[in-house]
């Protein structure tokens, strides 16, 4: 393993960074940490939706810095093993989302394939938007689209 995967296990931020680990997947690191971003929503307490809304805005400014650090510190842009943007793009497509394990499933299909397929607006904001605001942002849009389909799909079949 090269100095700078190394460095993912001795400094906290790269840690953060790459999703506790999960971002060294040896394939699919952002579907690997987004596993761990569902397993991490799993343990959330129940919030009411502003503090949940607080929570997203905390973990999305955290992003900003952690992955803006760890990019720099190892010299790639978008480092794929980069999963903490993956970790707040899934716990946004959870906002509001109704109790239950279709939900949590249907939630995890629709961000990755968000993510992965970056319709416009998120390709523009993946080539144009660049630091750890850029690594964000892209997967906070497929994240907020993906949230839109499921309260269509909550609005049709509930």
């Amino acid at each position: 393993m090269s100095d700078s995967m190394n460095s993912v296990w001795r400094n906290p931020v790269h840690l953060l960074a790459f999703g506790f680990g999960s971002g060294l997947a040896p394939k699919a690191p952002g579907t690997a940490g987004t596993a761990v971003a569902v397993l991490i929503y799993l343990l959330l307490p129940a919030m009411p939706w502003p503090l949940y809304l607080a929570f997203l805005i905390t973990v999305f400014s955290l992003g900003v810095w952690v992955c803006g650090k760890t990019a720099e510190d190892l010299g790639v842009h978008d480092h794929g093993g980069i999963v903490w943007d993956e970790f707040v793009g899934y716990w946004i497509t959870m906002f509001m989302a109704p109790v239950g394990w279709v939900w949590v499933i249907l939630g995890f299909v629709l961000f990755r394939l968000f993510d992965i397929l970056k319709p416009w607006p998120v390709k523009w904001v993946d080539e144009q938007v660049k630091g750890g605001l850029g690594i964000m942002l892209d997967d906070v849009l497929a994240g907020a689209m993906a949230v839109l389909y499921m309260l269509v799909v909550q609005f049709l079949f509930l």
